[in-house]
């Protein structure tokens, strides 16, 4: 089988994490540049090998390019409002192009919704257009052999699936390329459809009503949303990007749609965030409930109910693919050659055979706020529960890798300890709350000791506020939970201190590292993006609305063009990291919603979740 190409016609090759948008289908998702490539796509799941990874490997990667022939023209990039259909438009002197790019809101008819469709339209004079589509099959590792078949190309090759690229224009098959060139009157459009080789050719009216109906679609989920504050967009926005990273079929979610994309600029911290974590639920369940969206709560919550049913010592893996099996185990790509050279490339993720005991806590909160504000928990998923809190009794005692995901040597992380006290203290909620059978003595008690532990040994010996472990000196953002899982009031004492130690050693123009200290790995990292928004969140709750005002506008200024926010951010507030980041968007929305609502109400109580 021949080798990926090291040619690249690519205009653009600088292409930033900033510089992209996001479309999918809830079952994969595709990141589309400003130039109006899309250099990154995994085909046909999310956690599937890359069809499309330009954004890793230029040079060998695989993409799909559009170009306008016109000079000097400028590009901007807008999603239809409401929905997750994007469009980007070059903007010259003598014309102008407009390309709308989607893939199908599933199950809107008897189509597939495994299509990347890609219109255009020339909006403003007669512009000639270049395309050219070289997907490279199995993460850049096979250039597929290509057929032209009446108006289209197949592309196959051994052991991946085969794909079609149709069009309403001519296309010409070339070494694991498809290419076009064609001319576009004023108001005239062309279509391209990449779908899988045995799929029906849909025609020109039906991507017409394929389009109008993933519109329609994407409109309506919007709609149910109930948030009606001050950062509407923003918050939509971030509910839309949400959404993109759910599976339609197994109700989980993804920390983010991509892999590889580092941390540092400097450094080989590039992971794979194509997977569902545990902590990432008692957000996503919260979210979705306080925008009024119960289904997809109800969708994640099932999907974990499964992982928690099926335990046998109460012990939880850290992460799980999207279809709840094990995630995989972490590789080293070597063919990529990095984002902006930064290497190895991975794939899989060895954190998941970590030690991580806030996962507990964040499971039982999001069981918790389920039962409140959605249906009754089960006799089978008490009995997990039950299985759940029994292990936590038994280990909260013990180092981990806490929420960082540390590789070094295991330690007493506070916000590890933390989250054990919360999944003693909502199993007891919810026992109460559903008049459930539980040992309350018991567990209250070892709930107790837990808390008197935290404010016995986590604590600076000068300055008295909160640090990252025991023993330590140093801050850690994480702590920023403390007050927003009401294990400490947002006004105590102690609590001010270590938000204003945090505010002064961790914080800079808005932008909130996780931690200074050294974490074993090879060099630094950039700001925290969800932090960011945990700090908004704490100001608010402290009454310190004029600063948590100032934070979030600042915060929000970091998100790129279209409202869509990255893992990490570099000194100048550029995008590092997986993209989009999920539990960033989660963040912002419970900082959106209760800032919104400590404005609406100063007076009001801060222990409202």
């Amino acid at each position: 089988m021949p080798q990926a190409s090291s040619q690249r016609p690519n205009p653009m090759p600088n292409r930033s994490i900033n510089d992209h948008g996001v479309i999918g289908n809830l079952d994969t998702a595709a990141l589309v540049a400003l130039d109006g490539a899309v250099d990154y796509l995994c085909w046909p799941h999310l956690d599937s090998p890359t069809i499309f990874a330009a954004l890793l490997d230029p040079d060998a990667g695989g993409e799909f390019t559009l170009q306008p022939h016109l000079d000097n023209a400028r590009t901007v990039q807008a999603y239809v409002p409401d929905t997750n259909v994007l469009t980007t438009r070059w903007l010259a002197t003598e014309g102008a192009l407009e390309v709308v790019d989607l893939m199908p809101y599933p199950h809107i008819n008897g189509n597939s919704s495994r299509m990347l469709i890609r219109r255009v339209r020339a909006t403003r004079g007669t512009i000639t257009v270049s395309g050219a589509c070289r997907p490279r099959f199995d993460y850049a590792r096979l250039v597929p052999r290509t057929f032209e078949d009446e108006a289209s190309v197949v592309f196959k090759a051994e052991d991946s699936p085969s794909l079609r690229l149709d069009a309403t224009v001519a296309l010409a098959a070339q070494d694991g390329e498809a290419v076009a060139k064609f001319t576009l009157k004023q108001d005239e459009t062309a279509w391209f459809v990449l779908l899988d080789e045995d799929e029906d050719r849909p025609s020109v009216a039906e991507l017409e009503t394929i389009y109008a109906r993933t519109l329609d679609a994407w409109r309506k989920w919007t709609a149910r949303s109930n948030y009606k504050g001050r950062w509407r967009e923003e918050v939509a926005r971030s509910a839309l990007a949400l959404k993109l990273l759910t599976s339609a079929e197994h109700g989980s979610i993804a920390a983010a749609a991509t892999f590889g994309l580092p941390e540092a600029t400097d450094a080989s911290r590039n992971w794979d965030y194509r997977a569902t974590w545990i902590r990432d639920a008692a957000f996503t369940i919260y979210a979705f409930l306080r925008l009024g969206h119960v289904e997809e709560a109800e969708q994640f919550r099932g999907w974990v109910n499964e992982r928690m049913m099926h335990l046998d010592d109460g012990a939880l893996e850290v992460m799980y693919a999207m279809d709840g099996s094990e995630a995989a185990d972490e590789v080293e790509l070597h063919q990529f050659a990095g984002y902006a050279g930064a290497k190895p490339v991975r794939i899989g993720n060895a954190a998941h055979t970590q030690d991580q005991l806030d996962v507990y806590g964040e499971l039982l909160d999001s069981v918790y706020l389920a039962n409140k504000y959605g249906s009754a928990i089960s006799r089978e998923g008490w009995l997990g529960v039950q299985r759940i809190i029994e292990h936590v009794r038994e280990n909260w005692d013990t180092p981990d890798a806490g929420i960082w995901e540390i590789r070094g040597e295991p330690r007493h992380f506070l916000h590890s300890r933390l989250m054990c006290w919360v999944a003693i203290d909502r199993a007891v909620r919810l026992a109460r709350k559903r008049s459930l059978p539980a040992p309350f003595n018991e567990w209250e008690m070892e709930r107790n000791r837990i808390a008197e532990d935290i404010w016995a040994n986590f604590r600076h010996p000068e300055h008295g506020y909160f640090v990252q472990h025991k023993g330590s000196t140093d801050l850690d953002a994480a702590v920023l939970m403390m007050p927003l899982v009401r294990f400490v009031s947002a006004t105590d004492p102690v609590w001010l201190k270590t938000l204003d130690a945090i505010g002064e050693q961790l914080t800079s123009d808005g932008m909130v590292y996780r931690y200074l200290t050294h974490d074993g790995l090879e060099g630094g990292e950039g700001a925290f993006t969800t932090c960011t928004f945990w700090y908004v969140e704490c100001l608010a709750r402290a009454n310190r609305l004029e600063e948590a005002q100032s934070v979030m506008s600042k915060a929000l200024l970091y998100s790129n063009h279209l409202g869509l926010f990255s893992e990490e951010l570099d000194e100048r507030a550029l995008a590092l990291g997986n993209f989009p980041q999920a539990l960033t968007h989660l963040a912002f929305i419970s900082a959106a919603y209760f800032l919104n609502r400590r404005l609406d109400s100063p007076d009001g109580d801060v222990w409202q979740p």
